[in-house]
């Protein structure tokens, strides 16, 4: 049986060039030229592939793959642009897209490519609406690993308070550590369950096209605005928008974001026409916003605004109880992406595990399970196994001193591998103190 591939692209005749390319190979094609059109071949045909371009009439691809994954839709997918963004491109992989590929695009390379995804035979899906009757009083989201220590307890059980709510939700936490599965136990657990859930990458948006991706654009509003644009804002009306690292909104995106909590209207780039919506808003930020107000970076009323209710996210290191929890999880789920069948640690392993700070928190720990289950030999990873930077012992208390104190705080970025907060702790200081020593003696990061 043939594979059936899902072309979207907005430029008629790369669209059909493609889509002719691909029937040569020996491939089902359909093609579209919207999200909106894309969606409906999605909900009607067994799809294998979907090949979209990344800037689309009335959306992106990156919009796409939010409403598939809320749809429980893993069909993969290659996002296509002319423009080469390195922020786009890592925003989609970590969504869950196959690959970025840059037009032109190299024949052989696709081909490669494409082979190389289909071959993996996993069934396309087709479900799209979750199953209304499987409600549980307290819903996880898939991906997410419920850990059992006093910190975990305490964030849950905040989580499923604020949940039913509509307040604004300051998710705090540090890079890795889970703020967007977090916020999506929070929508799983709200009356808005059943409506969308758009999860914003605020750091990949650019200052100057930020306003238009959240609220919208109208045709011929700015030099590259060919076409009328829904934003996030209004896809998402009636259910909730994720806005992840908000902190790096401009000035000019804030006031708009204010207005937008304040009055629950927007207004596209160029018009103007107000629009009503719905929307309720998660945030996460892993900087403090406090300290962005008093750098003048942010406004103080759209943070008391957005900080309704604040959730703070632990970092592993604080969570001892769960790092083996989090760990066997991580090595199932390793077993089953790379066909392996490695038992588990030893006790000696996991120690070394329990012991390390995990300055990358939980994307650190699968990726390092990852690599620890590809190239295990035995049935348990021992402590042979756990890469040497991992057992050397860690002096977290590094308290400042009169003497020597930029080797102290150089040794101290060395140790948590550049990440400032847990820099800060081992040091005793707060994180606006060591940005300060840093800029002090002239620290290169």
């Amino acid at each position: 049986m043939k594979h059936g591939i899902l072309i979207i692209e907005d430029d008629t005749a790369f669209g059909t060039m493609l889509q002719k390319w691909c029937s040569r190979n020996g491939y089902d094609t359909i093609f579209c030229s919207t999200v909106s059109a894309a969606k409906k071949e999605l909900e009607s045909h067994k799809i294998d592939l979907v090949m979209s371009d990344l800037r689309l009439p009335d959306g992106d691809g990156i919009m796409l793959l939010h409403w598939m994954r809320d749809r429980n839709m893993h069909t993969p997918v290659l996002l296509m642009s002319s423009y080469g963004e390195i922020k786009t491109a890592v925003a989609a992989i970590k969504l869950g897209a196959e690959d970025f590929l840059e037009k032109p695009m190299n024949p052989s390379i696709l081909k490669e490519k494409i082979d190389q995804i289909l071959s993996r035979e996993e069934p396309a899906s087709v479900s799209v609406q979750p199953d209304k009757k499987a409600k549980s009083e307290n819903k996880s989201v898939e991906g997410m690993i419920l850990g059992k220590s006093l910190q975990a307890r305490q964030m849950y059980d905040h989580l499923t308070k604020v949940a039913p709510t509509r307040m604004s939700v300051l998710i705090i936490g540090e890079s890795g550590t889970g703020k967007e599965y977090t916020a999506r136990m929070i929508h799983e657990n709200s009356p808005r369950q059943n409506k969308p859930f758009i999860a914003v990458d605020c750091g990949s948006l650019s200052r100057e096209l930020a306003a238009s991706e959240l609220f919208g654009h109208l045709k011929g509003s700015f030099t590259s605005a060919f076409e009328n644009k829904t934003g996030v804002f209004v896809q998402a009306d009636k259910g909730t928008v994720f806005l992840d690292e908000v902190g790096n909104l401009s000035y000019d995106v804030q006031i708009q974001l204010l207005r937008a909590l304040q009055e629950q209207k927007i207004r596209p780039v160029g018009g103007v026409k107000d629009i009503t919506v719905d929307v309720r808003i998660l945030a996460a930020t892993n900087e403090n916003l406090e300290t962005a107000i008093a750098e003048g970076r942010f406004r103080e009323d759209l943070y008391h605004r957005l900080n309704e209710f604040s959730l703070i996210v632990p970092p592993i290191r604080e969570r001892k109880g769960d790092i083996e929890i989090f760990a066997n999880e991580f090595l199932k789920r390793a077993n089953t992406e790379l066909d392996k069948s490695v038992k588990g640690f030893t006790a000696e392993a996991m120690t070394l595990l329990e012991r390390y700070p995990w300055s990358g928190n939980l994307r650190e720990m699968r990726n390092t399970i990852r690599r620890l289950v590809l190239f295990a030999e035995n049935e348990m990873i021992s402590p042979d196994e756990i890469p040497a930077s991992m057992q050397k012992p860690v002096n977290e208390n590094l308290a400042l001193t009169p003497d020597n104190k930029r080797e102290q705080i150089e040794k101290a970025l060395t140790l948590a591998r550049g990440n400032k907060t847990l820099a800060a702790q081992m040091l005793q200081i707060d994180r606006k103190t060591l940005y300060n020593k840093i800029h002090l003696y002239g620290i290169k990061l």
